[in-house]
């Protein structure tokens, strides 16, 4: 029987979509048993109760969150305890991180495609992740020659007007618009999303907003809906149970790092616009978007703008800073990938249903794309 205590809390989406991860490794793997302690539990009988709970109960491993401050004395313990984004460089302790600076560049380039020269992060301030992901955003924004702004305030209720609320709904309003907003977690999203009601700012048309965890009660509880990054929380949470299991059965602590990684942006109502001014194309991207299952050619195309295909190809290049052609191929791939990781449908009908016409070609195309076989794609980020 392998004995696990689990501190986290479970009310997040991602710690349940790790928690998931964790249990379908535990169902496959063996007799496992799970404990837990409330989170007063060490202001009422201290780090030795902890610990004498954890021997009364012949533990094997531990996973935690960093949130439980003071945790070193777990380290006397001599058995595999796994942190999930704990702040300092703990060597004795194998830590769940994410790499968040990656998921800033990836909200970044998210928001470059869709042409916006103005880029802010909302962050909370009491959080390493959030700094992580505020500087992947910083530097990628700079790279792309982008106009950077920054707020930062740490966690705020609904049940009390602070000062922190008073200065973020004064930075919301000062942003130039229109302008690309990424937050730290959905959760700051939503009171970006409920500022700009108050405020009367328009999303998506004067402010873009994406947060990160895509927790779907958070981020559909709110009109227009919230897009959000995805991270491969299950799968972490899968990792994390085999190699504590591993680490177990050799009964060797030694410390490793796992690192949750973004996978792809679920994209919803509040981040539609694109910052381009020509009616036109607008129109033809909204059509592309809306039939990327179709077999689209660019003179079909000519038929729902009054502009002949030589003029549209130009013009969309001029607003997109791509070919007409090359965005069409993009957005098919964006499809296909998205239908590799959510669905169990065979590699051969997404090709098609993504509407390519020669499925050789579509794997050409999407390796082109994304550096990956549509197997390999799958295999990475859907184990």
């Amino acid at each position: 029987m392998i004995r696990i205590l689990v501190l986290i809390d479970s009310t997040t989406e991602f710690s349940r979509r790790f928690l998931n991860g964790l249990i379908s490794y535990a169902h496959n793997n063996g007799s496992w048993m799970f404990y837990r302690l409330p989170s007063y539990f060490k202001k009422l009988y201290g780090e030795m109760g902890i610990i004498d709970r954890i021997k009364e109960w012949e533990i094997n491993g531990v996973i935690a969150q960093w949130e439980y401050q003071e945790i070193k004395f777990l380290e006397k313990l001599n058995i595999p305890v796994f942190l999930q984004n704990y702040e300092e460089d703990a060597g004795w302790f194998s830590k769940i991180a994410g790499d968040y600076t990656e998921v800033g560049t990836m909200a970044a380039n998210f928001f470059a495609k869709k042409r916006f020269e103005n880029f802010a992060y909302y962050g909370n301030k009491n959080f390493l992740w959030s700094k992580g992901r505020a500087e992947g955003y910083r530097r990628q924004v700079e790279k792309l020659g982008g106009n950077y702004y920054y707020f930062e305030s740490e966690y705020l209720t609904n049940s009390q007007w602070s000062q922190h609320h008073i200065q973020l709904d004064e930075w919301l309003i000062s942003l130039p618009k229109p302008v690309a907003v990424f937050t730290c977690d959905d959760y700051f999203a939503l009171q970006v999303a409920e500022m700009c009601k108050i405020n009367e700012i328009d999303i998506p048309n004067e402010l873009s907003l994406l947060g990160v965890d895509n927790d779907e009660l958070i981020c559909n509880l709110t009109y227009p809906s919230i897009s959000s990054i995805v991270t491969d929380d299950e799968n972490v949470g899968y990792t994390t149970g085999k190699l504590l299991h591993e680490a177990i059965l050799k009964k060797d602590p030694t410390p490793f790092n796992i690192i949750k990684k973004p996978i792809r942006i679920e994209a919803r109502q509040s981040t539609e616009k694109y910052n381009i001014k020509n009616d036109y194309i607008s129109h033809v991207i909204r059509h592309i978007e809306e039939n990327i299952t179709s077999d689209l050619s660019i003179d079909d195309l000519t038929t729902i703008v009054p502009l002949g295909r030589r003029n549209m190809e130009k013009k969309f290049k001029e607003e997109m800073g791509t070919t007409l052609y090359q965005f069409i191929l993009e957005k098919k791939v964006d499809y296909f990938s998205e239908k590799l990781i959510t669905t169990d449908k065979s590699i051969l009908d997404i090709a098609i249903e993504a509407g390519f016409n020669d499925v050789r070609n579509a794997y050409r195309v999407f390796k082109r794309f994304t550096g990956y076989t549509p197997m390999n794609f799958r295999k990475k980020y859907s184990e």
